[in-house]
């Protein structure tokens, strides 16, 4: 049994992008954010953990950023926070679909 330990690192980097949004600009929606997907993406990661075939929850946490990010950096044209997270949620979906095979 391999720890997904990207997975658990997704999950840190989510929880603390909602502290530093909370702390630098005062923004509940950030944190409320960042610590509801950090959680799920951290259960996703315990999953995958006890079952790599078990992607289902870490998928739905990456792939909703993805796409959240994604529009809030084509509207924006900011690559931070918006465009980073959304590279980084396409990669963690890339990451599990290719574990799956």
């Amino acid at each position: 049994m391999a720890v997904d330990w990207i997975g658990f690192g997704y999950a840190a980097l989510l929880v603390s992008g909602g502290f530093m949004g909370f702390s630098r600009k005062g923004s509940i929606v950030s944190l409320a954010a960042g610590l509801t997907f950090g959680l799920l993406a951290a259960y996703g990661a315990l999953r995958v953990s006890t079952n790599p075939r078990d992607i289902k929850i870490s998928l739905i946490a990456a792939g909703t950023l993805s796409v959240v990010m994604g529009l809030r950096y084509y509207r924006g044209r900011k690559m931070f926070p918006a465009g980073l997270l959304a590279v980084i949620s396409i990669s963690m979906v890339v990451k599990l679909l290719l574990n799956l095979s």
